[in-house]
């Protein structure tokens, strides 16, 4: 069996961690920043936060042409320190978020799709963290 590569994206959001984790987890704000580019968006998401819930996100593109659910179910949870889940294909996905004062660092590490290049995924994922991480910046509560 061949064992799949592991990618790495992560980012630093300057904000507390109480509200990365809050705007990573909630659905009316996962709806608002869980996109790759600007002419896609999630107009829907449903998110069951403990090991053994299921979370789903529809994204889709604006125009309409295209679009996929993205969903798992929760291996652990560990609140304001970690996420793991096991999306629908058997991969694995783990997010872990450390915060100091008023800064959050967010490192999310999951196992490569082998029929898409390495690269095209790092980009995709770095894109959707680096959207999460302006939308988290530019929000007030």
């Amino acid at each position: 069996m061949q064992t799949s590569k592991i990618i790495t994206v992560e980012t630093t959001v300057q904000a507390p961690l109480e509200k990365v984790w809050k705007y990573w987890t909630e659905p009316e704000h996962i709806t608002k920043w869980n996109n790759a580019s600007d002419d896609w968006h999630t107009p829907f998401a449903e998110n069951d936060l403990r090991a053994g819930g299921k979370f789903v996100s529809r994204m889709e593109a604006k125009d309409g042409s295209a679009g996929f659910d993205f969903g798992g179910i929760y291996d652990e949870v560990n609140l304001h320190e970690v996420i793991a889940y096991t999306m629908g294909d058997g991969r694995k996905v783990r997010i872990t978020f450390s915060g100091q004062e008023n800064e959050t660092k967010v490192i999310e590490t999951f196992d490569a799709d082998p029929t898409n290049p390495i690269d095209f995924q790092q980009q995709g994922w770095q894109a959707i963290l680096n959207h999460f991480k302006q939308y988290v910046e530019q929000t007030n509560d």
